[in-house]
């Protein structure tokens, strides 16, 4: 057994139905896939609603399941009723939501437009917003429990970080929203957490943060302790296991994937790794040599 397989058993979503905004392409398709094989019903989100197709075509042939394209714009909240309505058409019901759609400039933020600021700031924070309250709002309604959110943030949610501001403020308020949610409206039945993912390397989001050749510049892995960039079915794995009744016991949390990225940006001394092994030498001969003289 590695890493890259499958964690739950193959009935573990069976009978629930989940949206996943962003769910085209990417670490949403990814999930989505898991999702569908564990006997979920899913409905995929995004603007495009060719590549919702596609890719619904596509996981359908490959896992048997049932998953419903629809075009959203998680920025609209009449759309996102829209949306959430579809699905209890189809479905009949809606046992979780999963808000994963998100956009990102790498960019000095004096260069960035207000309106670009406001972009991000819309889909990743406001979209978040309107699929929660539109979806919360009809589990409370219903009377609706043993529903689960779960929201994709950042492991900068909590740092902030240079060169991503709008995308660094927005993922912050989501992480706040899921924390106070998941307190407020646990008595209606309902979870909230969060996953940080760390490097997972997606080819449409990727290009566009480093587009040409800086993603050979940047090699992502160097930055991670584990030596390694995440593989998607880790971040599935992860992601099954918080929307199923497995986790029924989680609330509020938010769990970090990175091989320990951040914690390694954090320690102050963190950058000694890069000292030689002859050097730590000398060090100890000069310590050793001052400590016998005092």
């Amino acid at each position: 057994m590695n890493h890259t397989q499958k964690m739950l058993r193959d009935d573990a979503l069976k009978g629930k139905t989940i949206i996943v905004t962003g769910g085209g392409s990417g670490l949403g398709k990814a999930m989505t896939k898991y999702f569908l094989e564990l006997g979920a019903h899913v409905a995929i989100t995004s603007r495009n609603l060719e590549k919702l197709e596609n890719t619904a075509k596509e996981l359908e042939a490959e896992t048997g399941g049932t998953c419903l394209p629809l075009q959203c714009d998680v920025r609209h909240y009449d759309q996102v009723e829209a949306m959430r309505d579809a699905v209890i058409a189809k479905f009949g019901k809606i046992d979780v939501l999963l808000n994963n759609a998100a956009g990102n400039f790498i960019s000095p933020t004096e260069r960035l437009s207000a309106n670009a600021f406001d972009t991000i700031i819309d889909i990743v924070l406001k979209g978040t917003k309107n699929c929660t309250l539109a979806v919360g709002k009809h589990w409370i309604d219903a009377k609706q429990t043993n529903t689960v959110v779960l929201n994709i943030v950042t492991t900068y949610s909590w740092t902030g970080s240079a060169y991503v501001v709008p995308s660094a403020a927005a993922k912050a308020g989501v992480l706040a929203m899921t924390r106070s949610l998941a307190v407020e409206w646990a008595k209606y039945g309902m979870r909230f957490n969060a996953i940080a993912p760390g490097p997972f390397p997606t080819k449409g989001a990727w290009d566009r943060l480093l587009p040409g050749n800086l993603k050979d510049k940047f090699d992502m892995a160097k930055k991670v302790p584990l030596n390694r960039v995440g593989e998607h079915q880790e971040l599935a794995n992860l992601a099954a296991y918080l929307v199923s009744d497995f986790s029924a016991y989680v609330n509020g949390e938010v769990i970090t994937i990175d091989g320990g990225e951040w914690l390694k940006g954090a320690g102050e001394f963190n950058l000694l790794e890069e000292i030689p092994q002859d050097m730590w030498d000398q060090l100890e001969a000069m310590i050793r040599s001052k400590k016998s003289k005092s």
